[in-house]
């Protein structure tokens, strides 16, 4: 299956958001392809309120099934959350349960006016009530495929492609 460029989606998920982002709205990745994508993003629409990053690892109802990821990072959100404007990014979006965790972190920082959600990819698949505002693309997969953001030595955003491995299997 031939992916696309994961840099000219960028360049297209950028050029949708920047008409209805104000410098003022705040954005906040979901480590690790999320976060990739917020400082690119960040930069290129000229956002003034600092960069939050979220892992939202502690939050997710399926620990039982995926396990805990061996690499869990800090959360930082270096803004007030309460009444903020806030666009919530993430690399592809499939069930929707990293989402539905991340905006449960969120609101453990505060109330914020809104929460809107960009990701480079959506593959369908959702299991939760999660829409999305922005998107690079859509693209459909098998459930045991799983697609990937990855970034170079130089920065470079590319996607990938792996058979997903069943852990309840093992």
């Amino acid at each position: 299956m031939q992916l696309p460029n994961a840099e000219q989606l960028l360049v297209e998920l950028t050029e949708k958001m920047r008409p209805d982002v104000a410098t003022n709205i705040a954005l906040v990745g979901i480590y690790t392809g999320g976060v990739w994508l917020a400082e690119r993003l960040h930069q290129d629409l000229g956002i003034t309120l600092p960069l939050g990053v979220l892992d939202s690892s502690f939050y997710r109802d399926d620990f039982d099934q995926i396990g805990l990821h061996s690499q869990v990072r800090s959360s930082n959100i270096p803004f007030k959350v309460d009444g903020s404007h806030i666009i919530l990014i993430d690399d592809v979006l499939f069930t929707g349960r990293t989402i539905r965790a991340a905006t449960n972190e969120l609101f453990d920082h505060g109330r914020p006016a809104s929460i809107r959600l960009a990701a480079l990819i959506d593959r369908g698949g959702r299991e939760l009530p999660i829409a999305i505002n922005y998107v690079g693309t859509t693209i459909v997969l098998s459930e045991d495929k799983m697609l990937a953001l990855e970034r170079n030595k130089n920065g470079k955003l590319n996607l990938s492609l792996y058979d997903r491995v069943n852990r309840n299997s093992e």
